[in-house]
């Protein structure tokens, strides 16, 4: 989208430093919102909203107590209000199931599961307060699919899907929509991180996007055109749906 399709719209993003946070805040930024970019790295995130017109950007952490109620106040006091929400702040994750430490797997749910859950719940309330808004969780192709020690970050991406579909049963009379958009394998700084790790990583490059039905892995820009539909008017009649970008990955 661009021009004014969210003009006097006012967006929070977290998560919003890199890979497809970052395309989503200018995405939007674009389409005329004024937009808040949240994550942690404060070098990141100054050079971003730098970049782009209206937007700010509060380093924060999420699962620091009182963290998301300090974003969500911030984005209504620098902006007026606030509209959309795209909880897309995550932690990856690998190792076999069974002997992964509890103190991880813990630490993945804090940033993956209850630091959007706390981001949703106060968002929606504002939201609800102002006559509605848009509210989009970034989950993945994990949540809806196996993948060999990946068990923990499924798990916590599941669970952002479930209550992505139970919010937006609780909180559709209220004028606010609740929907998740999955992406497969997207080329972000961790995925090139990941392949340059590899010790063939033209082959890797290769047999990943062989997997894929469309023969390439996403982009951000992929990833960050829905979630900005989701959150758009496109999308009024919308709710408890869960978009996957994965080149058709998870239904081949």
């Amino acid at each position: 989208m661009s021009g004014d399709d969210f003009a006097g719209r006012v967006a929070i993003v977290t998560g919003g430093t890199s890979g497809i946070g970052a395309t989503t805040v200018r995405r939007l930024s674009r389409a005329g919102a004024r937009v808040l970019a949240t994550g942690r790295d404060a070098e990141r995130g100054a050079a971003l909203a730098a970049e782009c017109d209206r937007v700010e950007f509060l380093t924060a952490d999420l699962t620091e107590d009182g963290a998301p109620a300090r974003v969500v106040a911030a984005a209504q006091e620098a902006f007026g209000g606030l509209d959309v929400l795209v909880n897309n702040a995550a932690l990856d994750h690998t190792g076999e199931l069974i002997s992964v430490p509890m103190a991880e797997a813990h630490e993945v749910f804090e940033v993956n599961f209850f630091a959007s859950l706390a981001m949703l719940q106060l968002a929606a309330a504002a939201m609800r307060a102002n006559g509605g808004g848009a509210i989009v969780n970034v989950t993945s192709r994990l949540a809806s699919i196996a993948v060999e020690e990946m068990g923990i970050y499924a798990a916590s991406k599941g669970a952002l899907l479930a209550l992505t579909r139970s919010a937006a049963l609780e909180l559709a009379p209220h004028g606010v929509r609740v929907n998740a958009v999955a992406p497969g394998m997207t080329r972000t700084p961790l995925y090139e991180a990941w392949i340059a790790d590899q010790p063939d990583p033209e082959a890797v490059r290769r047999e990943v996007a062989a997997s894929v039905p469309q023969g390439r892995i996403a982009e951000p820009e992929d990833v960050a055109a829905a979630i900005v539909y989701l959150a758009s008017d496109d999308a009024a009649h919308i709710t408890g749906a869960s978009l996957p970008v994965d080149g058709g990955y998870t239904v081949a």
